[in-house]
């Protein structure tokens, strides 16, 4: 069994899945409001979504943990969850960008254009990320870098995006369980997990009073 699971949107989510199943048909998950207690109710509910259904922590063969763009806090408890059980069972671990599962939850996009996730990043600004390309702030007040074509799916922003794109968001959110482990499975399968130490969470922004390098507030992965 491979367990999966991501904090980097408001619904924590847990999920396992058997490890031969390529259509990820197999994956049972659970999602849940996390309102900032990832600490107080991950590991409780991870722990009890198991035993519902007879796994074992002995039963798992893996981890897939997503990886963001997200919140500090959350990303944070998930990944340190994840991490702290891959090397307690020692089990390989596989880190799935979260943007890239929801990309993959909301289903192929018309020939020629592509899938725009938008997530909040704080009260006004949001982050916009493409299928392989790197995460672009959009400030307040700013459109987000569609092109013609392109298939909005806006995740925990109601009220901020349209609502045709809200309600492909809450769609994505329902899959990314699914798609999170049939990106994640694959390098599993094919022995390329992550590096323990080196696996790290994608912040919306640094923390606060952190600051890279260069002196401004960047990416947490420009952090040095």
């Amino acid at each position: 069994m491979i367990l999966v699971i991501d904090t980097a949107t408001s619904l924590a989510v847990v999920g396992v899945g058997g490890a031969e199943d390529d259509s990820a048909t197999s994956v049972v998950s659970r999602a849940w409001p996390v309102r900032h207690q990832h600490g107080e109710t991950l590991l409780p509910t991870l722990v009890a979504f198991l035993a519902e259904r007879d796994v074992s922590l002995s039963d798992l063969g893996g981890i897939i943990v997503g990886t963001g763009p997200g919140a500090f806090t959350g990303l944070r408890v998930g990944l340190a969850t994840a991490k702290g059980l891959a090397h307690g069972l020692g089990l390989p671990i596989v880190g799935v960008s979260t943007a890239e599962a929801l990309i993959e939850a909301a289903g192929p996009s018309d020939p020629g254009s592509d899938v725009l996730v938008l997530l909040p990043a704080g009260p006004n600004d949001r982050v916009a990320v493409h299928a392989g390309r790197p995460p672009e702030l959009v400030p307040g007040g700013s459109e987000p870098p569609t092109a013609p074509g392109d298939r909005l799916v806006a995740v925990d922003l109601d009220g901020r995006a349209p609502a045709e794109a809200v309600e492909r968001g809450a769609t994505a959110l329902r899959g990314l369980a699914a798609a999170m482990f049939r990106l994640g499975v694959a390098r599993l399968r094919a022995g390329r997990p992550d590096d323990l130490a080196g696996l790290v969470p994608e912040y919306v922004t640094l923390p606060r009073g952190v600051r890279a390098s260069s002196g401004e507030m960047s990416w947490s992965r420009d952090h040095r």
